[in-house]
């Protein structure tokens, strides 16, 4: 095995522990903890039918939380909501994959997280690493568990790991590089209120030593940091920002890089990925050629098809207002017809209001529930403006009003509809393909 595999087995063995959340990261972890030697119990707010699971104590149902004070260590999956419920006592001995990770793993760790963006920027970041031939692997919120590697990394292979806010809550450590792109009122269905939102962002930079680096937005440096800073901004100054012509400019160089990505704001994530990759041995002028050859991530401003002449964009991933300001933009004034809406979790949406109703949208085509909210609010004044059932009815009226782009940017959260952004945008493509 390897060094961060047998500080795991210590940190294991002999303790009492409860897998919280068996989605993929829970099951990911009981795969782990078999070959230790510890007592597992799985809780779960709904019956666990999974095979692998069915010789292990399991607690399910709507007290699932009640037993958390009986176990040693608490492995808390991120979709797990625990906002106030859990004794102050007990909130010591909650962990994670990613806390496991950034605690006991001794390669080289850049850490990516902000509400927007992560994705396309770890990727990029993994990818840019590869092109330059130095190891490295991708893993956390992108879909991969981070201790899936614990048995298999190699000495001197980077790690890129993207964080989502509920995967850094209850971390006790800090990666060697911290990418923290930004900030919006995002998940506050998870959290107390924005501030316990925000600081979950933060741990992603809270136990960084002057030895870390942080790449952060220009608005979010610490007030007294420990570690070396690098700002970034799409409009100031700073040591990352992004040129009138639209290329990413490092230290005051400009880089005229090609891309597939659409949008200022992805000219942004991509400085801030060059930056990432070169602190970990890429160098800057062959950069251009991997950065041309990224084709980007599915449901971000993804081209799904010309139907009858009209552009069909699948912004799924788009779950608050500056991210669907961000995709309009994006084409340059081009987009003539907007589909937004979706659960309504309270987000401000004063900011996409006041954009929208001073844009030449021409079609503004509004899903329940979010969309049907703000509907009162903007301005039908040389517009039309759309009272959608659902996103069937929504596409369907698109194609009839629609003459140059339509953008499909919902500015808020999938779920109460679909299972997660993922089958919005599929069954977004699929719509805009039938006949």
């Amino acid at each position: 095995m390897n060094v961060f595999y047998d500080r795991l087995r210590e940190f294991f063995n002999g303790k009492n522990v409860l897998i919280l959340g068996f989605g993929r990261e829970g099951k990911s972890t009981l795969a782990l903890l078999k070959n230790f030697d510890c007592s597992v119990t799985v809780a779960d707010m709904n019956p666990v039918a999974d095979p692998d699971a069915q010789n292990v104590p399991q607690i399910t149902g709507e007290h699932y939380l009640d037993s958390l004070p009986d176990y040693d260590i608490i492995m808390k999956a991120p979709g797990v909501v625990l906002l106030d419920r859990v004794p102050a006592d007990v909130k010591p001995r909650i962990t994670s994959q990613t806390d496991l990770l950034l605690r006991f793993c001794p390669n080289r760790i850049i850490g990516i997280t902000g509400t927007k963006g992560k994705s396309t920027t770890s990727s990029l970041i993994f990818h840019l690493l590869s092109h330059a031939g130095i190891p490295a692997v991708l893993i956390g919120n992108i879909g991969i568990p981070p201790l899936t590697i614990a048995d298999s990394i190699a000495d001197g292979t980077v790690i890129v790991c993207e964080m989502s806010c509920h995967q850094l809550e209850y971390v006790q450590a800090s990666p060697d590089i911290a990418v923290y792109l930004n900030l919006f009122e995002e998940h506050l269905d998870h959290y107390t209120g924005f501030d316990a939102y925000r600081r979950a962002k933060e741990n992603i930079y809270r136990y960084q030593t002057a030895n870390d680096t942080l790449i952060v937005n220009k608005a979010l440096v610490p007030s007294e940091p420990a570690q070396h800073i690098i700002t970034a901004s799409l409009d100031e100054p700073a040591d990352i920002g992004v040129s009138d012509t639209g290329n990413p400019v490092i230290n005051s160089v400009r880089f005229p890089v090609t891309t597939k990505l659409l949008g200022r704001h992805n000219i942004y994530n991509i400085g801030i990925a060059m930056c990432a990759a070169h602190l970990c041995g890429a160098a800057y002028p062959d950069m251009d050629a991997a950065v041309a050859s990224f084709d980007g991530l599915r449901h971000r401003l993804e081209d799904v098809g010309t139907v009858g002449g009209v552009r069909y964009i699948n912004d799924s991933i788009s779950t608050c207002p500056s991210t669907a300001i961000a995709g309009v933009k994006a084409f340059g004034g081009a987009v003539d017809t907007i589909i937004i809406g979706g659960m309504d979790r309270g987000i401000d949406y004063t900011e996409l209001v006041d954009f929208l109703n001073t844009s030449d949208i021409a079609n503004v085509i509004l899903l329940p529930d979010s969309g049907h909210r703000i509907e009162p609010q903007l301005d039908s004044a040389g517009r039309n403006i759309y009272h959608a059932v659902d996103l069937a009815d929504a596409v369907k009226h698109a194609k009839v009003v629609t003459k140059s782009i339509c953008l499909f940017s919902p500015a808020a959260a999938s779920y109460g509809f679909y299972k997660n952004f993922e089958e919005r945008g599929e069954h977004f493509s699929k719509l805009v393909k039938m006949s």
